[in-house]
């Protein structure tokens, strides 16, 4: 494993939370939201529970927003319930080759379902198994989407 890789599974374990509650998600998305606001581009916002596909907080920073950004939000939050981690560190562990990716997993027809870009994070918590909750930032680089998402939850909860 790269150290690149090395760095972004460390950061992806690194975000536990205490507790994870629809106030949290509410404090997470608008942070965001705040954050996100001063750039023109418009972007989606998405906080859903993991084992309910039930939204907690979804909203758009712009008007100009896409139905085909909703398309990238689902695609970005299979990912991360079926792998358990960032999807930039699936975009970064496959170097962008979404060629590789369907093949070492034997996607077939259903890789279309998925997505390797940066901008979808599992939210965990202290003494819970597995992924709680799935936040994503669509609109931006994939690595800004990423990026914006990290900042933010250290910022609250670090």
């Amino acid at each position: 494993m790269s150290q690149k890789l090395e760095s972004i599974a460390y950061i992806d374990k690194s975000l536990v939370f205490e507790h994870f509650t629809t106030d949290d998600a509410w404090e997470l998305g608008s942070a965001l939201r705040n954050r996100l606001l001063p750039i023109a581009t418009p972007v989606v916002i998405n906080i859903s529970l993991a084992n309910q596909n039930q939204t907690l907080f979804h909203t758009c920073t712009h008007s100009g927003v896409m139905p085909d950004n909703d398309s990238w939000v689902s695609r970005k939050r299979k990912t991360v319930l079926r792998w358990g981690c960032s999807t930039w560190y699936m975009h970064c562990k496959f170097d962008g080759d979404e060629v590789a990716f369907r093949e070492k997993y034997g996607l077939g027809n259903s890789a279309g379902e998925y997505a390797i870009h940066g901008g979808g994070v599992p939210i965990r918590v202290t003494g819970v198994e597995g992924v709680v909750a799935v936040v994503v930032v669509s609109g931006l680089k994939q690595n800004e989407d990423h990026g914006v998402i990290v900042e933010v939850i250290r910022e609250l909860y670090y």
